[in-house]
């Protein structure tokens, strides 16, 4: 009788100890591949007393991030600028010359995100531009647009963002003087994005 008590009583610690948790495993950032044939990447500048606009046709790039905090997401942009297009061969044939972009020897211009700050669906996104070879801080306001599935299954997302910057700042100079005073061309250029990209399969 007493060693069956005595074996009870070893038995009870096991039974009452908690049982240990298994960690969660950490979250693994997603990598969306931005979709050309459904974003864009445009532009817009004055032009004596309108604007002109246009557009890279050419460019690719990756959001990397945890779909439940964006703030945390890296995004990676590169735009090839032989692709520069206003629907004027002429102007674009100036475009891609040293005048402008000098797509001979500078083919591109990258956007890499530093930080985000996120309000809401709308956000700052910080971020290094480099154009010409010269590289400068930017904010970009943007807007979160959503997930959705598409009909194969897989994830998009979606979001827009622009920013306005001094062309000078990037050494794109030219102008011409305008009879009666003025100057052809504005210095600030607004750029604006529209993306949609999506979610790599693992």
């Amino acid at each position: 009788m007493l060693s069956r008590l005595f074996a009870a009583a070893l038995l009870i610690p096991t039974l009452v100890a908690p049982v240990a948790k298994t960690p969660a495993p950490a979250k693994t950032a997603a990598v969306w591949n931005i979709d050309k044939g459904h974003s864009s990447v445009n532009f817009q500048i004055r032009h004596f007393v309108s604007k002109v606009r246009g557009s890279f046709s050419d460019f690719k790039g990756t959001i990397t991030a945890d779909p439940e905090n964006w703030e945390n997401a890296q995004i990676d942009v590169v735009i090839n600028t032989p692709s520069i297009t206003t629907s004027n061969e002429r102007r674009d044939a100036d475009l891609r010359s040293s005048n402008f972009f000098s797509v001979d020897t500078f083919p591109t211009i990258t956007f890499k995100s530093t930080k985000i700050e996120r309000k809401g669906d709308d956000a700052k996104i910080y971020g290094t531009l480099t154009m010409r070879g010269v590289s400068k801080d930017v904010v970009l306001e943007g807007h979160f647009n959503g997930i959705q599935k598409n009909s194969q299954g897989g994830d998009r997302v979606g979001f827009d963002a622009s920013t306005t910057i001094n062309r000078l700042d990037y050494g794109v100079k030219w102008n011409r003087a305008a009879e009666g005073g003025g100057v052809m061309l504005g210095d600030e250029v607004k750029i604006e994005i529209n993306v949609e990209a999506v979610r790599a399969k693992t």
